[in-house]
């Protein structure tokens, strides 16, 4: 339990991450909100990587770093894809503020990201686990 709350602190802190740059990304800079989005959302996911191995994670199934930040980067692919959809659908179907529908998409990539990293990621290996019975 102590994982999901502190998980989803690092959320927020990478959320207003990705917020702040996908809301500057566009209004400042002018750019598409859908390539916006794709910048933010990695800035994001850096933020959250970076938090959820320093403070968030005890165990670590991989240990090359660097596999492990591409897998934890590849989990974000899928949740770009996901956020990309429902502001693509929140945008030019429903009609809503680009801001909105990233906020509908938050609750999909939050419990998606969540859920595959801490299961692939951030759990003992299963060797040691029953060896620690």
């Amino acid at each position: 339990m102590r994982e999901v709350f502190a998980y989803s602190a690092a959320s927020a802190v990478g959320l207003a991450v990705d917020v702040g740059l996908l809301w500057s990304l566009v209004e400042l800079a002018g750019w598409h909100y859908l390539l916006a989005a794709t910048i933010a959302f990695v800035g994001g996911t850096v933020v959250v990587y970076l938090l959820s191995v320093g403070f968030i994670f005890r165990h670590r199934r991989i240990k090359d770093r660097r596999l492990e930040f591409a897998l934890f980067a590849t989990i974000g692919v899928l949740g770009v894809m996901v956020n990309l959809v429902v502001l693509k659908v929140a945008v030019d179907v429903a009609d809503v503020h680009y801001l909105v529908g990233k906020l509908a998409s938050i609750a999909f990539t939050f419990s998606l990201n969540f859920g595959l990293r801490r299961g692939l990621l951030f759990t003992r290996p299963l060797a040691r686990r029953l060896s620690s019975h």
